[in-house]
């Protein structure tokens, strides 16, 4: 599972459409609650998930600023046409090199989706301090943080060791946070004298429903089981045909944990 392909970004976005918490989109309406008009940089936009969740959610007059350096992906985002009082723009910015051409200029609100569990511990806090330098409201959902599976497996426990690990390599932008950054961001934003607000929105894969969301994670683990090398080829294809019996059986359950917060800068 490549995080950017599209292909799997459409399979997850109903996913993650409905896990966002309530009670933090809730903080950020009452946050936003006296503008009339809004500019959104979303970091990492994909094709646009983001957006779609959240621009009919917002009352007020909306300008979307899509970021991302993969130009497919971008493309796809800029077909989204502005209408309804919702106007965006799209723009190719590599967020290691320019990051700070991506907050400058008119911005009310920054957001992220599927996306912190990616960045390293430097460039997490290259990116709190340079909101707080700008006193910018971020909204990050869908960081990643834990995996559980039911029902058990022997091997188990050793795939997902390997699918932290794999997490933790390099995406791009140093050794990355994975399952550590929710935890990781909010602490830092709190550091740097953010109120934030979190709650869960984990993903819950029932048996005999999400078949196909679910054989895509499980082809996608062993894949990262494969590449750490780790367990032997041959016990990950074991536990890969096991686990997608149970799913054929109508069996298998996942619970895939993530987080989401608003960090919003104390009035001075």
């Amino acid at each position: 599972m490549r995080p950017f392909l599209a292909d799997w970004l459409a399979l997850r976005e109903p996913y993650d459409a409905q896990a966002r918490n309530p009670s933090v989109v809730q903080a950020l309406l009452a946050a936003l609650g006296g503008l009339t008009s809004i500019s959104i940089v979303d970091l990492a936009c994909g094709t646009g998930a983001s957006l779609r969740a959240l621009a009919p959610r917002l009352p007020m007059r909306q300008h979307w600023q899509l970021v991302d350096n993969d130009l497919g992906l971008l493309q796809r985002a800029a077909s989204l046409q502005s209408k309804n009082g919702v106007r965006v723009t799209t723009r190719a910015i590599d967020l290691v090199r320019d990051l700070e051409a991506a907050l400058d200029g008119a911005v009310d609100l920054v957001t992220a989706s599927a996306f912190f569990d990616l960045v390293s511990a430097e460039w997490l806090d290259r990116f709190v301090l340079e909101s707080a330098a700008r006193r910018l409201p971020v909204y990050v959902a869908l960081a990643h943080d834990e995996i559980a599976l039911h029902p058990w497996d022997a091997n188990d426990a050793e795939v997902i060791a390997a699918v932290y690990r794999h997490q933790q390599c390099d995406k791009g932008f140093g050794p990355a946070l994975g399952p550590a950054a929710a935890a990781a961001a909010i602490a830092a934003f709190r550091r740097a004298g953010y109120r934030v607000q979190s709650g869960r929105s984990d993903w819950r894969l029932e048996p005999g429903r999400d078949a196909d969301m679910q054989r895509a994670v499980l082809d996608a683990w062993a894949e990262s089981a494969r590449e750490e090398r780790s367990l032997l080829l041959a016990d990950v294809a074991a536990w890969l045909t096991r686990r997608g019996d149970l799913l054929a059986a109508g069996r298998s359950a996942m619970h895939l944990g993530h987080v989401d917060f608003l960090a919003l800068p104390v009035p001075n």
